[in-house]
């Protein structure tokens, strides 16, 4: 006896049927958890800004937004909101490679970026194959092919030659970047200036907190003392002795029933 084939209809049945099952054994192995919220706080398209990325400086307020897109680096208010300022912070939307001025200078679809202690940005300019850094003074390359062919000269650095796929993370413990080279399938160790590895927080603030808790420390020692002092006296005889109390005396009988005053008459 000859088993019958299943028809068209029965066989997209079986199928859907098996689709269903995948998602539902998917689904639980899914473990949700409560207590989060989501709110949508910038939208580049009103901005004509495309957030690929974004950090926060070691003790600034401002965060530091990157578009890989347009080339170009903004600073964002903090905390977060449709109302935050954004400026720009470096980068002239133009794909290309110009070191110098901050804001004049050129990117080339850089797709990550590092902050150290200090508040210098690394740049990982990819299509450039270059590490570029910006700082007060400007816009430098650290590592890049081009530097070969410049008449400048980066030490031990100029030998080190980047694919196009690569990305970067400070790592204040060794004071360096490690660049991770995804197409070499290499790490390499960038060992940054000691004094990039500073926390610089606002020395003014910092001097005020110092001189108020100073302040508040020598009023509070100041107020044990006058309690202490303010119990005991110090003779010259240098032994501390309770202070004398004003005390009526002719409200203090005796045993005897006699009044203090006769007493001290009768002696």
């Amino acid at each position: 006896m000859i088993a019958a084939m299943p028809t068209s209809s029965s066989t997209f049945l079986l199928f859907l049927l098996f689709i269903l099952h995948s998602f539902h054994a998917k689904a639980e192995s899914i473990i949700a958890e409560d207590g989060f919220t989501v709110t949508t706080v910038l939208d580049g398209h009103k901005l004509n800004v495309n957030p690929y990325s974004i950090l926060q400086p070691p003790g600034s307020s401002d965060l530091i937004l990157h578009d890989s897109t347009n080339s170009v680096f903004y600073t964002l208010q903090f905390p977060i909101s449709t109302d935050s300022v954004v400026r720009r912070f470096s980068g002239d939307g133009s794909a290309g490679y110009k070191d110098g001025d901050v804001v004049s200078a050129e990117f080339n679809k850089p797709r990550s970026f590092a902050v150290d202690l200090k508040g210098n940005v690394y740049v990982a300019d990819n299509n450039n194959k270059a590490i570029r850094k910006i700082s007060s003074n400007g816009v430098t390359t650290i590592v890049g092919d081009l530097l070969e062919k410049s008449s400048r000269k980066n030490g031990l650095l100029q030998n080190l030659s980047l694919s196009n796929d690569f990305e970067l993370a400070f790592i204040p413990g060794l004071c360096a970047l490690l660049v991770s080279d995804h197409m070499h399938q290499l790490i390499h160790q960038i060992n940054l200036k000691q004094e990039d590895c500073t926390f610089e927080s606002n020395s003014g603030l910092g001097a005020a907190m110092i001189w108020t808790i100073g302040l508040g420390l020598s009023c509070l020692l100041g107020l044990v003392i006058g309690i202490a002092v303010g119990r005991y006296l110090i003779p010259h005889t240098g032994r501390f002795q309770p202070l004398p109390v004003n005390r009526d005396m002719e409200a203090l009988p005796n045993t005897s029933g006699e009044s203090s005053s006769d007493t001290l008459l009768r002696q």
